[in-house]
């Protein structure tokens, strides 16, 4: 029986560069623009779907008479305007960023980006949740639907949730972004 059997051959690792010729420092490799970062199409995809959920769940749940009489509704109406607010605020500068080439990198820029669409989403994610409580409570518990705009007091509950989907996103690659410098 002819085997013939494995051999390991040792070869030694390359030295670790860490500057290049001349004692230059290495360029540092830039993260490739994903969709749905700012300065992106996908980015200005997801502000426009986040201002259109949350102007709708405010106009919706602003149009009720009796929203302010619940504090949740009052959260909600104030959290999709807050969300609303930065939202077309960001869209307009992702459009700006695409209609001139420029990227939207600066380390400062992502910052403000990622603590901004954090404490938005936070706060939509909180309204929602607390208005889909007091629904649920109405049209279910207390069986008060006759007497309260519970069809209204759901949509605009969903259209937060929804635009709290679309935030979600934007949030996550701005945080992994500043994370990975």
């Amino acid at each position: 029986m002819n085997l013939s059997q494995g051999a390991v051959h040792p070869v030694e690792a390359p030295p670790l560069q860490t500057e290049g010729a001349g004692n230059v420092p290495l360029p540092r490799v830039r993260m490739k623009d994903l969709q749905g970062m700012p300065g992106t199409v996908g980015g200005l995809v997801l502000r426009v779907c986040q201002f259109l959920f949350a102007a709708v769940a405010l106009a919706v749940m602003a149009t009720t008479s009796d929203f302010p009489s619940v504090t949740a509704f009052c959260y909600l109406v104030a959290a999709t305007g807050l969300q609303s607010i930065w939202s077309i605020l960001l869209g307009i500068t992702d459009a700006y960023a695409l209609l001139v080439g420029r990227r939207l990198q600066n380390p400062q820029a992502v910052r403000l980006f990622a603590v901004g669409d954090g404490v938005t989403s936070n706060l939509t994610f909180a309204a929602a949740c607390a208005s889909a409580g007091i629904t649920v409570l109405i049209g279910n518990d207390l069986a008060a639907c006759s007497k309260n705009h519970c069809t209204e007091f759901e949509t605009a509950t969903a259209m937060a949730f929804l635009s709290w989907f679309a935030a979600l996103p934007s949030f996550l690659l701005n945080f992994w972004s500043l994370a990975s410098r």
